[in-house]
Formats: structure tokens, sequence, C-alpha cells
């Protein structure tokens, strides 16, 4: 089945990323493995066939996307494995995913702790002489050094994820919450991608980018869990029989949930706030089980981190600083507030959801033009992301000439001021003794360095106005034009900076009127413009509170959360969500739309091609011709003149269930023929197939040679069929079937008529991903635009 054009021109449309990919790149790709033809018989005010068009942008090109099998199939073999198995067996299984689990944790705190080395101490050395060609009054030669080390570092960043994998560019969250939601993402976890991602976040983290490495470390925990999981790398798996297990899609998805959760954990030190960031923002499925993992993972993370911290105590990590697990820590601040700091504290919650918004607005812009940018070649793509670095290390390095020097307060002993050494609170930088550069100590330093100076506390007067304002202002540009290169960047620490900034200035601004301390309102202002961008409520409150290690600001930090991410739903989606659509992957979000309860699944699935059954014992032939002429995924298997075990009615029809294409495939590999029709006794199934080999999905059928006689022959599909799939009746609404679709995690949803009549098949349709997405069903059933409204229910 081909795609006609007025198919892929609304393709282009759903998918704004997809759409300014090279036209010859598009018409190479395969068909959508579940699209449909037109219809001879138009439903009534029906436009045009229901669509299901799977293309998206993953990485650098426009991928051919399909549906992840989480639901668990239920056929005979998987049924004799569990009768079969012993409770030592079961026991084994059960400690292997907690030693997985263990590993995942253990392996993303190992990394996360030499990426931080690795930037602490490439940045604090390249600042270091930066610092001594200023103390020498070589002006010149220190800009030229800076700029050149940091375009070196940005090129090898961008020239690994250019050149060798695209996928690792950018935070790599949304990709894994479209995973997470049952959205195979192309090579987005692979070994290739993971090297690339380490050593690109070193690279673009110290070369001074406005970005963080928070979220490519969420990446770089799911992909060690996802190649846990496997084996290893697709050309050198582990075919131990106890890791196989775990090489299914279900499993996979439990083991990159506690991925994602180390990731989180290994970036913030925040276990707890790791396992509500994968509970609120990227996984669609939870249970208690799956809470205790993560949980477990994280503390794994911690333990490791806090090993290593002890190591560096000792001064054998070079620049890396010292501290324990609380990154920047304002515990020594006496909270104080009072009824009248709820305007403040409101108004900070306010600014953020507003500024929130509309950095996801330009944001979004901004990567709609960089996608014309790097369509057009990986010159075009490392040259934008050069001179990002080019522009950065310029304004960093000129801008702080433009602030007065300050003269340091005698009564500071906590700081040795001025400083060019290391780290510090007070630069000396092109200033005279006895006075420091505030500027210059927000800049020519690193991303953590500069949010742990922005969170001090107890000196209130320590940035004056002005140069917060032209941090802020310098920020907010380097933020929006910074995330989209070919670099893998993450958005935490880039809005933590710009939030920390204007929560400052709003400090300032309100002297003797708030009894908070300035450096609480760079945390306030951090946490309600995160809140206000990525929507983010419970995870993003416990976070802080882990980051700061202090419990007093939990009533005030949960206010301006709440205020912030109303405010912000108010106007536009969360950055994630805004990035997920201009990839076009196909991501089902948790509530369905109004104005699909006027509409059923039956019109759904009149508005589709008639659906493909399979007897259930098939002649090769209509197997292999079924295979060649379609691409579903899936196919229903029915048997004819069925006698029901109980009544007297002859000649049913009975739904024996559904079977997956991968499943045929296996069956034709293995030459699983019959030469008459019959059905197969259990001794002859367990001869040639396993469960565990069931639950992988590899081949296709240019791959299986058949001959002419095998064509003539059968296949008894029975054992290999799923016996219990999910199906509604016809008469259902789509926004019902959205919410079972969604919450079980389907790839197929059956519908069956609601009156039974002879001669007429007992499966009517089949509802995927795609005939559930809300732009699809409108394209194909216009009126209902008409009815839109009223925001999600």
């Amino acid at each position: 089945m081909e795609e006609d054009s007025s198919e892929r021109e609304k393709a282009a449309t759903a998918t704004p990323a997809a759409y300014y990919m090279e036209e010859t790149q598009v018409n190479e790709e395969e068909v959508d493995p579940e699209s449909n033809s037109s219809l001879h018989q138009p439903l009534l005010k029906r436009k045009k066939t229901l669509s299901s068009n799977h293309l998206a942008l993953v990485g650098a090109k426009v991928s051919h996307i399909e549906s992840l099998d989480y639901e668990i199939n239920e056929n005979d073999l998987f049924k004799q494995d569990w009768r079969s198995r012993s409770k030592e067996q079961v026991l084994q299984y059960i400690f292997s995913k907690w030693t997985l689990a263990c590993l995942v944790g253990l392996l993303t705190g190992l990394i996360a702790t030499l990426i931080n080395l690795a930037v602490e101490n490439i940045a604090g050395y390249k600042l270091l002489a930066v610092i001594g060609f200023i103390k020498k009054e070589r002006y010149l030669t220190g800009l030229i050094y800076l700029t050149g080390v940091n375009f070196g570092l940005t090129l090898i960043a961008a020239v690994l994820c250019v050149c060798f994998a695209p996928t690792a560019a950018g935070p790599g969250i949304p990709e894994i919450k479209a995973y997470l939601n049952g959205v195979d993402t192309p090579n987005m976890f692979g070994a290739t991608t993971l090297i690339v991602k380490i050593i690109g976040s070193i690279g673009a983290v110290s070369a001074g980018l406005d970005l963080g490495k928070e979220g490519p470390l969420v990446h770089i925990g799911s992909c060690i869990a996802s190649l846990l999981g496997q084996g290893g790398p697709d050309n050198y798996r582990i075919k131990w029989r106890w890791l196989r297990y775990f090489n299914n899609d279900r499993d996979r998805r439990d083991l990159i949930t506690c991925g994602a959760s180390s990731g989180v954990c290994a970036a913030f030190r925040a276990p707890v706030g790791g396992v509500l960031f994968s509970l609120e923002e990227v996984a669609t499925w939870w249970r208690s089980a799956l809470l205790w993992r993560t949980f477990f993972s994280t503390a794994v993370v911690v333990v490791a981190l806090r090993a290593f911290i002890e190591i560096c105590n000792s001064g054998k990590c070079g620049l890396f600083g010292k501290g324990g697990l609380i990154m920047f820590d304002v515990s020594n601040v006496i909270v104080r507030y009072h009824a009248m700091d709820v305007v403040p504290v409101t108004i900070i919650g306010i600014i953020g959801g507003l500024l929130g918004s509309l950095y996801n607005h330009v944001l979004h812009k901004v990567l709609r033009l960089y996608n014309l940018i790097n369509q057009k070649g990986k010159i075009h793509k490392l040259l934008l992301s050069l001179t990002v670095s080019i522009f950065t290390s310029v304004c960093l390095y000129c801008l702080p000439f433009l602030a007065k020097c300050q003269l340091c307060d005698p009564d500071i002993t906590t700081e040795t001021c001025p400083t060019n050494e290391r780290s510090g609170y007070f630069k000396q930088f092109n200033c005279p003794n006895g006075y420091y550069n505030d500027l210059a100590t927000l800049l020519l330093t690193t991303n953590d360095d500069a949010v742990r100076k922005l969170f001090s506390s107890n000196i209130p007067n320590e940035f004056q106005p002005l140069s917060l304002l032209i941090f802020f202002a310098l920020y907010c540009i380097l933020g929006l034009i910074t995330f989209g290169i070919a670099v893998p960047s993450g958005l935490f620490l880039p809005i933590i900076l710009i939030g920390a900034a204007y929560g400052r200035l709003l400090g300032i601004s309100m002297g003797s009127y708030s009894t908070i301390d300035s450096g609480l309102y760079a945390v306030l202002g951090a946490a309600s413009l995160m809140a206000g961008s990525m929507r983010m409520t419970v995870s993003l409150c416990v976070i802080f509170l882990e980051l700061t290690n202090n419990l007093l600001l939990l009533p005030i930090t949960m206010i301006v959360l709440l205020i912030a991410k109303t405010v912000g739903d108010c106007f536009n989606p969360s950055i994630y969500e805004i990035i997920l659509e201009l990839k076009g992957l196909p991501f089902l979000d948790a509530h369905p739309e109004p104005w699909m309860r006027n509409l059923t699944v039956g019109e759904l699935a009149d508005a589709k091609p008639p659906v493909v059954t399979l007897n259930g014992v098939e002649k090769v032939s209509r197997i292999v011709d079924v295979l060649r002429n379609t691409t579903h995924n899936g196919f229903p298997v029915v048997d004819d003149c069925v006698v029901p075990p109980t009544g007297l009615a002859l000649g049913a029809t009975e739904i024996h269930g559904l079977i997956l294409r991968a499943h045929l495939l296996q069956a034709l590999k293995k030459k699983f023929f019959l030469p008459e029709k019959r059905r197969t006794e259990e001794w002859e199934v367990r001869e040639k197939f396993t469960w565990v080999e069931l639950a992988e999905r590899e081949g296709r059928i240019e791959e299986v040679a058949v001959t002419s006689d095998e064509m003539e022959m059968y296949i008894d599909l029975h054992p290999l069929t799923n016996s219990t799939p999910y199906t509604v009746m016809e008469s259902i609404s789509v926004a019902k079937a959205m919410v079972l679709f969604r919450e079980v995690g389907l790839r197929h949803l059956l519908i069956v008529p609601k009156y039974e009549a002879a001669g007429a098949s007992p499966v009517i349709g089949i509802l995927t991903r795609q005939d559930l997405r809300a732009y699809n069903i409108l394209s194909a059933f216009p009126h209902l635009d008409r009815s839109k409204g009223g925001g999600k229910n």
C-alpha cells in the first residue's frame, strides 16, 4: 500500500520537523506499518481516510516509527512457560531484575562522576589560564585563548554528534518520554549514542555553552539500562539464557525507567526527586514494584557519588570542587516569612509562569528555524554550533568589562575577597586590589558554580542590579540559541540560571519590604521558571529541597510551583510536549479531547480499510501474501465452523486471538509447516519455539525464503496467538477507548460488533496508536473540529 500525495502533505503539516527534511529522504522511507488505503464508501461528514502516517524526526533524519509491544502475549507457549517454572527460577528472575537495577545505578553514578571530574578540570584550567592573561593585562590574548579553547571543545562535541550519533544531540528526554509511552524511537539507546553522549556532554559543558549535563545524564542512564537489559550492543550481545528473559519491550521499559531516575539523581544528587521525576514526567505506566526498583537504583547512585566525593575531598581530583551531596546548600539561612511575604512569592510564581510560557513559545520558533538550517547538511550543523560557541565566548569574556568594580566588604570572613584562584564568590578580573567584578564572578565560571553563587545567602549586596540584569538578558538569549544545536544539551541548568537571576533581582528590589533572603528569592525564581516551562510540580519541589537542604522552604516553594504551572498552562504546553510535537512523535496524552466523546470506535473502523484476518490453521502462501502486501503488525485469528462448548449452535465463528507479524515471521523462518490442515500437538510446538524467542522482534519478510512446495503447506497459528487480546464494542466512545489504550499500554485494540449476524466477521477493525491521535481523527472527520473547545477533561 503506497501513500498518496495528500497523506504525505498532511503528515508534513502534523510533523513540522519532518516537513523540513529533504523530499528525497522522505520518499525513501518504507510504508507505515499500520497504514490505511482510501475507502470506496465515505462515511457521513468524513472528508478522507483516517491517516496513520508514522514519520517522525529522530536524530537527524525522518525515521519510520513503530509502536512497542508492552502487552503480555498470553499464547500457549507463554502459559506453558509460567506453568513449568520452578520456585527457584522465579526467584532467579526476580533477583536478576534487582541486580540489573543495581548495575544501572552503579554505572550511572560512575559515569556522572567522571563527567563532573572532566568538566570541572577542563573548564577550571581553561579559566585559570584566562585569568592569568587578564592579570597580565593581555586582554586580547585572553579573548583569543578562551574563544579558541571553547571552539575546539564545541567542535569535538558537534563532530561526534553530526557524524557518528545524531540521536545523541539534545537532551534525549522527549524521546525517552515517547519510548515509555509506547513509541519505538530508533537508535536512541545504542552503544555509539552512549559514548558520544558522554564525550559530547563533557565537551559542550566544558566549552561554557549555556546548557547543562542534567538532560544528557537522563539519556545516559537510559542507554545504560537498555544495553544491560538486551545484553550489550546489537552486534555483540551476550546470549545468556537468563539475560534473554529481559530482551522484551515490557522489561526493557522498566529498566529504562530505572535509568531515567538514576540520571536525574546523578545530575542533582536527589534520589527521591529522581524517582518522582520519572513518575511525574517521563513514565506513562507505573506500579509499586517499579517504584521500589527505581528507588533502589537511585539509592545506589547516591552511594556511588558519596564514595567518589570522599575520595575527592582528599584532593585527588584536581580542580573538582569540594562538597557533599548537597549541591547548593542554603541550610545555614534562617528562613523567615510572614503573611505579607505571600505577595512577593505570588509575584515570583506569576512571573515564572509568564516567562516560562514565553520561553517555550520563542524556543519553538527557534527550533523550527534551526530545522531549516540543519536540513541543509552536516556542514551547516557544524557551522551553526561553532557560531553559537564563538558568540557565547565573546559575550562571557567582554561583558564583565561593562560592570563596575565593587569594594570588598570587610565584614566578610568566609571568603577571600577578591580572588582569582580556583572558585570564589568575588572574582577580581580587571579590578584593583580590594575590589571585585560581580559580573565576571557569574560569567567566568562553570554553570554549576554560577548557580551556587546566585543561591548564595547572607550576602545581600554581592551582585548589583545592573550586573544581574545583564546576566539575565544574556542567558535568556544564550538559552534560546544554544538549545537545538548539534551537541548534547540539557534544559534544566539554563532555566535555573535565568530564574535565579530574576529571582535575585526581585529580592533586591523588595529590599526592606520582605524578610526573605535574596539568595532564597533566587531559589524561588529558579523553581518558578522551571515550573512555568516544564510544568512539573511534585518532583521539582522535592529536587529543590534536596538541592538546597532546607525543609523550611517547602511551603513557599509549593505555592510558587503551583502558581507558575497554572499560569503557564493558560498559554501553551510544556517544553517537552512542544518538542514531541515538533519531532512528530505520536505521544498519547493522558486526557482525551472533549469532542472524542462524540465519536465511536465503530465510526473510526469505517474510516479504515477492512481488517485482514487469518484462519487458525492457515496456508503458507496466504501468510506470505499477507506479509508481503500489507504492513500491519497484528492480525486477528478467526476460526470458522466452531462448535461452542455449550449451546446448540453450529457453525459459530470464534475469535481465537491476535497474532503479531514478528511471530508469523518466526514461524516461516523455523519452517513450522504441516503437510495437512490440522492442529499441532504441544510437544511439536515446544520443539520449535520458546517463549523467550517469541518475545524478541527481529526479521523482515524479504529475508525469509519459502519454496513453491512449502507454499502449499499449512501453519497452525493457535499456539503462537495471543488468546486474550483487549477488545472494545463498536459503540464505545473514542475517548473511553483512548484511556484504555494508554493506561494498559496497548499496541492493538480489537473492535467487535455490537450485534452478531450470520456470516459477518466477529472483528470489524483494529485500533492502533495513530488512529487515536487527535490530528488524524480531525483530518478524517472535519465536522468535529467545530465542536472543539473547552480544553481537555
